[in-house]
């Protein structure tokens, strides 16, 4: 049952910049990594939209993008099956503090009493029913207690050191059941064997899914950053007015860049240590797509799944289709590369033939 009180928030403000020379190699441009299909018919964001309207409709999902963004085709191409006035575009990236509070003025604008699931766009998630049927739990906790502030974890399926890490209250070593646990603290990107220690203790990947109500966020924004509090209550009051976007434009030069895991949610265990817990996932094979080998890592394991599904025979089928692909991708840069070269070369040796056969000059004999 879909209440009439749960939004989302899509994030797909980023630039993926350590995941743009491979997208390069990929497509031959510089598209934000969330616009891009990597694998199958959909992108990304694409991805994204679908897992969320699972549970929320489509005309209660936000997504918040770069203003800059929509020089590219593909990007005008998937946001205009959003719904109408849900797309928001910041004018500058000021970090994911201010990437999260813009399309969440938007929410409380429109509804005082929303709650929010926050989902980022570049992640890949194979089991999205079992995924999504998480994001509902977090929604009904919230809902009988709107002090809450749920995020996701993932249990993780081997050491990983480019995620981070949350450390729930509990026995160390013990698996989180699929209840909400008190967040003790958290690690990012700990080197290889603190994270297996974290691992061993019963730790969690934090995929940075969350829920919340609106209000008991922003109430926790105004405690722990109030200049960035005071930012953000002034965009709301521009939101819908005649003049919003220079204003907003105007604010956001005023605003510190601020990053919301370490400058928000980080902090929750100290200040708001009843509020903050983790609804542990197991069995959903969840990756953050920051790196090439992120994505070789998951074709490989959906490869060795498919497999042991059918004649124990690895084929490699979507990672083979993905290298195939890459390697396309390098032959066309490749001559890419060579055509704009050739003119050059030719302009060489035109300089060349001008000026190698022109004799010296006869020094004066006065």
């Amino acid at each position: 049952m879909r209440r009439q009180d749960r939004y989302g928030i899509v994030l797909a403000a980023g630039e993926g910049k350590r995941l743009a020379p491979l997208v390069r190699q990929l497509r031959g441009d510089s598209l934000p990594k969330q616009y891009v299909t990597f694998i199958g018919r959909r992108s990304m964001l694409e991805h994204t939209f679908a897992r969320a309207e699972k549970l929320i409709p489509r005309e209660r999902i936000f997504t918040v993008i770069a203003e800059h963004h929509t020089d590219f085709s593909s990007v005008r191409r998937q946001i205009a099956a959003c719904a109408p006035g849900t797309v928001v575009a910041q004018p500058e990236n000021k970090e994911t503090a201010a990437g999260i509070l813009l399309p969440l003025m938007h929410v409380y604008k429109k509804d005082p009493e929303a709650l929010v699931a926050v989902f980022p766009s570049d992640h890949f998630i194979f089991e999205e029913d079992r995924f999504m049927s998480h994001v509902a739990l977090a929604f009904q906790a919230v809902e009988r207690n709107p002090s809450l502030f749920v995020l996701l974890g993932v249990e993780p399926t081997e050491v990983q050191s480019e995620y981070g890490y949350i450390v729930p209250h509990g026995v160390d070593g013990e698996k989180c059941p699929s209840t909400l646990r008190r967040v003790r603290h958290f690690v990012e990107k700990p080197d290889a064997p603190t994270a297996a220690e974290l691992i061993g203790g019963g730790a969690l990947w934090n995929t940075m899914v969350m829920v919340f109500k609106a209000k008991n966020l922003l109430d926790i924004v105004a405690g722990i950053n109030p200049e960035l509090s005071a930012a953000f209550q002034e965009v709301l009051v521009a939101i819908g007015e005649p003049d919003e976007a220079s204003r907003i434009r105007e604010i956001y030069r005023r605003v510190k860049p601020e990053n919301f895991s370490k400058g928000i949610v980080e902090q929750l265990p100290a200040r708001h240590p009843a509020c903050l817990s983790v609804l542990s996932m197991g069995g959903v094979l969840w990756s953050d797509w920051g790196l090439p080998r992120s994505i070789e890592w998951v074709l490989r394991k959906i490869d060795e799944q498919e497999s042991a599904d059918a004649s124990g025979v690895a084929e490699g089928r979507l990672w083979k289709a993905f290298s195939d692909r890459l390697q396309i991708g390098s032959q066309r840069l490749a001559q890419t590369a060579e055509l704009a070269e050739a003119p050059k070369r030719t302009a060489r040796r035109q300089a060349y033939k001008r000026y190698a056969g022109r004799p010296t000059a006869t020094p004066s004999t006065r």
